[in-house]
């Protein structure tokens, strides 16, 4: 397995003693520009030497979305099982090589990084063997498709961490309305917080596998589609998009494991949250069905103390369900129906979807003084990755911190499928007392795509 060190150390140091050149560049420009009235800085130079060599593993859907994150990189790859998909990115980026197994891909001698947008069932295989290459990684949520894959995503950045970046997914992380969220918190606006209460109008499927096989389209690599999952016949119910292939347990983890990662990231960022001491679910179908996910879910975690905090009992609802509304505050009619944070203090409540939030009651928060701003503004979600890449800054999802939240997110349906309230060992990964639990907190893997060979 080549290991690249040497390009990453260079681009680390361009990158620091440029800024330093470019800082007074800048300073200069401005000087002159006052003495100017109407004229602007000049934009900061970039030089050639500091864009990052990148490779796009999944190329259309949010593969595309991340692309559009990254551009302004040097795009060394593109990876698609599609040839369709890697036909129309070619267009835009007539030098990068091509590739439909990013197997292949990964081992591209030039690279630094690599963006991983494919289905969640190769998010970790992919991750694992791209940083165990020395290479840094940008993936989309979850990390993993099973609670030991976000393990041992996590245990493996750990260990390289100080040579490589990491970023999973998870956007709305980087926005000033989580921030303010977090610091109202941790400032103890509602008080002590005691429960939480997540939720998600997404509504999953039921039923079972697709029926009758249907050609592999010639455009298609449906074996490497496949990868590390159960051989099933193409049906065209599969694909494209989450929302048809995440239905099924082969492939995804429904909206716990898809929808899950942006908003349980949170309640997690905000309390200091874990690994959890229980967790327990219901939802339909009961009994779960082997092949597919829930139409919805309800998902408890029982978090111990930590510090000065008390413990924290955190509920997840998808589909159908969501908690019951605050006294004096409905919901749905103030526009937190399809989305949701709810935290219950000992002094109040305050709810929070993407873009806003509500402390509760108002009539005692309305001559509240908000805490001052401490968590600082983010460059945005992809720049603060690539700004890691380049000098080891470090990122606010990386997977360290992420491996966490998807491991403990992956045991609700864990949970759910088993059909028991689990007592979580974190340091053995089992269940105590549970050894059905075993077969869905860990899986086997189709010959050639063993994570742990990779």
């Amino acid at each position: 397995m080549p290991v690249r060190t040497n390009r990453r150390a260079f681009l680390k140091t361009a990158a620091l003693a440029g800024a330093g050149g470019v800082m007074a560049q800048t300073v200069s420009a401005a000087r002159k520009a006052r003495k100017k009235p109407g004229k602007k800085p000049p934009a900061k130079p970039v030089s050639p030497n500091e864009k990052l060599n990148i490779a796009i593993i999944g190329v259309w859907g949010r593969g595309r979305a991340n692309l559009g994150g990254v551009r302004g990189e040097n795009i060394a790859a593109l990876c698609d099982v599609d040839a369709r998909n890697l036909a129309r990115q070619a267009k835009a980026f007539p030098q990068a090589k091509q590739y439909k197994d990013w197997r292949k891909a990964i081992d591209q001698k030039d690279l630094d990084a690599v963006v991983i947008s494919t289905a969640d069932h190769h998010h970790a295989l992919c991750a694992v063997a791209a940083m165990n290459r020395g290479l840094s990684v940008y993936c989309e949520k979850p990390l993993g498709h099973t609670v030991q894959e976000a393990r041992l995503v996590r245990e493996t950045y750990v260990a390289r961490r100080d040579k490589i970046a990491t970023q999973m997914g998870t956007q709305i992380h980087a926005t000033e309305n989580y921030r303010r969220v977090v610091e109202l918190v941790q400032a103890g606006a509602i008080g002590p917080v005691r429960e939480a209460h997540v939720w998600c109008s997404r509504r999953g499927p039921g039923g079972g596998l697709p029926q009758g096989e249907q050609p592999v389209p010639a455009h298609l690599d449906w074996d490497i589609w496949l990868g590390p999952a159960p051989h099933r016949p193409y049906n065209g119910r599969y694909l494209p998009g989450n929302l048809t292939w995440n239905r099924y347990w082969d492939f995804g983890n429904g909206t716990l494991g898809d929808m899950g990662s942006h908003l349980i990231d949170l309640p997690f960022w905000a309390l200091g949250l874990r690994q959890p001491l229980t967790v327990e679910a219901t939802g339909d179908p009961a009994p779960p069905s082997p092949h597919t996910c829930s139409k919805w879910l309800i998902c408890t975690w029982e978090h111990p103390a930590r510090g000065d905090a008390p413990p924290v009992k955190l509920t997840w609802y998808d589909g159908v369900k969501m908690p019951k509304s605050p006294p004096g505050f409905d919901l749905a009619k103030n526009k937190y129906r399809n989305i949701g944070v709810m935290f219950v203090g000992d002094g109040g409540t305050l709810v929070a979807d993407y873009r806003k939030h509500t402390l509760l009651p108002a009539e005692k928060f309305k001559t509240y003084q908000r805490p001052e701003k401490k968590i600082p503004k983010s460059r945005g979600h992809y720049n603060e990755w690539l700004h890691g890449c380049k000098t080891g800054a470090p990122t606010l999802c990386n997977f360290d911190y992420s491996g966490m939240l998807i491991e403990h997110n992956l045991l609700g349906n864990v949970a759910f499928r088993v059909g028991k309230k689990l007592q979580w060992d974190p340091k053995t990964l089992k269940a105590v007392g549970c050894p059905e639990a075993d077969k869905f907190i860990r899986k086997t893997y189709r010959q050639g795509w063993d994570i742990t060979k990779l």
